[in-house]
């Protein structure tokens, strides 16, 4: 069941030439499943129900597959590695060269339809734990909204994170707690402590 092509999809590539035969040999893969096409945050991303299962990254070194749930993927060829120290939902299969995607294509094949099955059963990733202060509702919303955002607070510091959502949390009502997230996504983005002073601000593409 090959899915629809997106425009913005053929210009993102025709506009980012340095991993374009990488990134047609996985989106082949990709569209030739169930999975809509779309670009969000700058990226060329894949849904499953409006809900992001997959996005395709360019960096300098290495593009790659990134998964959303990754960390709920079974991984039997050891490909799936985590963006950051401290990441514990997105999983990244990483490439140099289009040789290393077709001999993988069989195993990466089985991996996105596996990720499909994830989103359809509705599996959710635990992001609690006994030394974590609980995620407020308004910014879980933003977490699943934006993927980028999910990475960029993984890979965060532990001591971080928690400021973050002791600021988060502190207000009694949403819309202060709203208000508060909003303040900080670009903060996080750029991988800024709440308390270590910005300057900057980028850009967030949806």
């Amino acid at each position: 069941m090959a899915a629809t092509t997106n425009p913005r999809v053929d210009d993102y590539l025709h506009d980012h030439p340095k991993w374009r035969a990488e990134f047609e040999k996985l989106r082949a893969m990709l569209l030739d499943t169930e999975l809509t096409e779309d670009i969000k945050w700058g990226s060329p991303c894949y849904t499953y129900n409006k809900s992001v299962v997959i996005i395709l990254a360019g960096f300098k070194e290495y593009c790659a597959l990134s998964f959303f749930k990754g960390i709920l993927l079974d991984d039997p060829s050891n490909i799936l590695t985590a963006p950051g120290e401290n990441s514990r939902s997105v999983r990244l299969a990483k490439f140099t060269n289009l040789q290393q995607i077709t001999d993988l294509e069989a195993v990466l094949k089985a991996y996105i339809l596996e990720a499909i099955e994830v989103e359809k059963a509705g599996l959710k990733v635990d992001f609690k734990n006994d030394e974590e202060l609980p995620i407020p509702d308004e910014f879980q919303d933003r977490l699943t909204e934006m993927p980028h955002l999910q990475t960029a607070f993984d890979s965060l510091t532990p001591g971080r994170r928690r400021a973050y959502l002791l600021y988060f949390t502190a207000p009694k009502h949403s819309q202060t707690r709203a208000a508060r997230v909003e303040k900080c996504i670009d903060m996080i983005l750029d991988g800024i402590g709440l308390n270590d002073g910005y300057t900057g601000k980028r850009s967030r593409e949806a």
